[in-house]
């Protein structure tokens, strides 16, 4: 009776530390394009066409009076780094770079936007 009672601890300890570890991910998500914030920590400047982009934490915005909103990637725009978390993916035989839903494509030493 004693071991039954030891393997129902065991297992149910063991469950209960499964299921802990199960809901400690952390999913990020693009958030919706024009969703206005206040501050953004450590931008990235990138002028495109005469407009200053900011780059922060993979996610792109424009500037709107004080504040920043949310905006898809423009097209042809070039970063020389790439945030860490990118996925290597290889489409119709190319070589592309995917973060967060945009899609990257190398150029000499800088990473252009791309639609695919």
């Amino acid at each position: 009776m004693k071991s039954l009672k030891n393997i129902l601890i065991a297992v149910l300890l063991f469950g209960t530390m499964a299921s802990c570890s199960s809901q400690s991910r952390v999913v990020r998500v693009y958030p919706a394009h024009g969703t206005v914030v206040t501050t953004i920590h450590n931008p990235r400047v990138v002028v495109h066409k005469r407009t200053n982009f900011y780059f922060a934490d993979g996610v792109w915005y424009r500037a709107r009076g004080r504040n920043y909103v949310v905006c898809a990637a423009p097209v042809g725009i070039r970063l020389r780094t790439l945030p860490r978390g990118y996925r290597v993916v290889n489409v119709n035989g190319r070589k592309l770079y995917k973060y967060k839903g945009v899609w990257y494509r190398k150029s000499g030493r800088n990473f252009v936007v791309v639609t695919v």
